[in-house]
């Protein structure tokens, strides 16, 4: 099975395993109620799409 995009390649935009996974997991939770998707890329789940997001730098990680 083919990932794309490679978590290598997000990883170089998201340098913490924690940090992908727990950004994509709310990205995706905002996506499933219905936030408006800023990717053009398809994508089967809404974890899939947040990751499209993230690596294209369209989701970054809010200061706290």
């Amino acid at each position: 099975m083919l990932v794309e995009p490679p978590v290598t390649e997000v990883l170089k935009v998201v340098n913490d395993r924690f940090e992908l996974i727990s950004l994509t997991a709310k990205r995706a939770r905002q996506i499933a109620q219905g936030a408006p998707i800023l990717t053009d890329k398809k994508g089967e789940s809404p974890e899939t799409i947040a990751v499209w997001e993230i690596y294209e730098e369209k989701v970054k990680k809010e200061n706290s």
